[in-house]
């Protein structure tokens, strides 16, 4: 058992995860479908965010609730397929600031190639959530992960739509203090780095460029 990943049970989320899957869906309705998977893992990544007390009056009576300070969290969307999930995470969390990270994977090498790095101003001391469809290597997902420590987060949380074993692995090895956040985990890579059975390029799929 991987104390670091959380794996999103519900039926719901299979359901969703289902209709990804089906090369009959259409880029509409993926990103629709990916924009709620995204709401949904952004809820359990956001479970134990700080919070502070505050009193409000109801139309009957005072009522003691509490606020998270929404300013302290950046979402990172790996480019250009993790923009496929950030609107689902700012419906969730609308005041957060919002960085980018542009890489792309070498289909030689499967490396991932580093292009662009844009980061809200006062990043040190905030939590990151870095959002990417696929989990596959491990290998964007860990250059990525390098690439914000380096800028002193508080803590660092990666979001994905699938999973593959090997990228799990590699991510937690590299980083055993990331916490992992994936809608399902699936069998293993092919010869090409793509997660089996999986759904595909997920930025094709999203921004309508299946070839």
């Amino acid at each position: 058992m991987n104390d670091q990943l959380t794996v999103l049970s519900h039926p719901l989320v299979g359901h969703i995860m289902t209709e990804l899957r089906d090369q009959n869906t259409s880029p509409h309705q993926f990103r629709a479908l990916v924009r709620k998977l995204s709401m949904l893992l952004c809820y359990e990544a956001t479970r134990d965010l700080p919070t502070v007390e505050k009193q409000v009056i109801t139309p009957v009576a005072p009522a003691q609730g509490v606020m998270v300070d929404q300013s302290k969290l950046v979402f990172l969307p790996i480019l250009r397929a993790g923009l496929g999930m950030l609107d689902g995470a700012l419906e969730l969390v609308p005041d957060a600031s919002v960085g980018h990270l542009g890489m792309y994977r070498d289909e030689e090498t499967l490396t991932p190639v580093h292009y662009y790095t844009k980061l809200p101003p006062q990043f040190e001391g905030r939590g990151a959530i870095i959002l990417d469809p696929m989990l596959a290597t491990g290998g964007s997902a860990v250059d990525a992960v390098e690439k914000a420590a380096s800028y002193g987060p508080a803590w660092i949380k990666f979001l994905c739509i699938l999973s593959a074993p090997q990228g799990i692995e590699k991510l937690s090895k590299a980083y055993p203090d990331v916490k992992i956040y994936t809608a399902a985990v699936d069998q293993c890579l092919n010869d090409h780095g793509y997660i089996v059975p999986g759904l595909g390029d997920a930025g094709d799929r999203i921004f309508g460029t299946v070839g």
